[in-house]
């Protein structure tokens, strides 16, 4: 017998909802809502260290959509809600009033997660429909999210071996290296790259890295990525979800993404307007991780997982 609950993820750069019957034996969930909002919650945050009004202003307004999507498929019946806040009011000083906001229209309280908890959510949410017969473990899960990047090694039988959320996501990059009116230059790149690069050894300070031979990768760059490899005209998670990457195809593609201004960007029809901006940073991200793990995996690829924390979440619930 399944159990229908309701999850959402507030990020830096988005706001998910997912509403699922999951399984409580074996954790997989049946989508019955998934829905997205790109509010920019993390807007400033690495500069000033507080959430700010506007941004404030629009999560709160994805809240109330959120809160009528669950009362319209809640049967009549209220269901378990989880609300998990991650890397933006992690480091906000005025976070108490996000809590306070969303508390008041969700009615539940928002939990802050720590970037181990976060990691542990991605690393069950991305494995629980990938084929383990097809792919070597151990697994590195990386999930690129707005404000932070988490590193999750694991396995099938073991679960989570190691994990490290760092500072290190499309937003936080591009508000520090690459925010632009128009292509950023080669000083900015290479100034993100060398930040990227140092961050991803502090990740390897807890994880061992070069012990994976599957990368799986998973939230909104990896996914836009994803679209952008297979040339979809249209985003379609079907063909999205476990296809794979290789790393030749993803240094193209970073390429291609930071020669080109945001209004360009825009012009792709699988890279949402609120990811426009920000898109390259993500791509550097995913870049250099990759190029960091290569020689360990069995092959010179990321798997695309559409899977995330949000089923964690849910699975959490359940």
């Amino acid at each position: 017998m399944t159990k229908r609950v309701a999850a959402i993820d507030c990020g830096t750069n988005s706001i998910r909802l997912l509403i699922a019957d999951v399984h409580p034996r074996t954790g997989r969930t049946e989508d019955v809502v998934r829905e997205m909002r790109i509010v920019r919650l993390g807007e400033g945050v690495d500069a000033t260290g507080r959430l700010a009004p506007a941004a404030l202003e629009r999560t709160f307004a994805a809240c109330l959509e959120y809160q009528d999507l669950i009362e319209r498929h809640s049967g009549g019946t209220p269901i378990p809600l989880r609300f998990v806040a991650t890397s933006a009011t992690r480091d906000a000083e005025n976070r108490r009033e996000f809590v306070e906001g969303v508390k008041g229209i969700l009615g539940v309280e928002p939990y802050v997660a720590t970037g181990d908890e976060e990691a542990r959510f991605s690393f069950t949410g991305a494995t629980s429909e990938l084929p383990h017969d097809r792919h070597q473990a151990p697994y590195l899960v990386i999930d690129i999210g707005g404000g932070s990047t988490e590193f999750v090694l694991g396995d099938a039988e073991r679960g989570v071996i190691a994990a490290r959320s760092v500072d290190m996501g499309c937003v936080r990059m591009y508000e520090r290296h690459l925010k632009t009116a128009g292509v950023a230059t080669e000083a900015q790149v290479k100034a993100a790259r060398a930040d990227i690069e140092k961050l991803i050894d502090r990740a390897a300070e807890a994880v061992p890295l070069d012990e994976a031979r599957t990368l799986v990768g998973l939230a909104g760059t990896v996914t836009t990525l994803g679209a952008v490899a297979l040339d979809l005209d249209e985003y379609d998670s079907e063909r999205i979800h476990l296809s794979h990457i290789p790393l030749g195809r993803v240094r193209d593609i970073t390429t291609r993404l930071l020669g080109l201004t945001p209004d360009e960007r825009k012009a792709i029809p699988v890279i949402h307007p609120g990811r426009a901006d920000v898109i390259g940073a993500g791509a550097l991200v995913l870049l250099a991780i990759m190029e960091r793990v290569a020689p360990s995996l069995a092959a010179p690829e990321v798997v695309v997982s559409e899977r995330d924390i949000l089923d964690g979440i849910a699975a959490s619930i359940a």
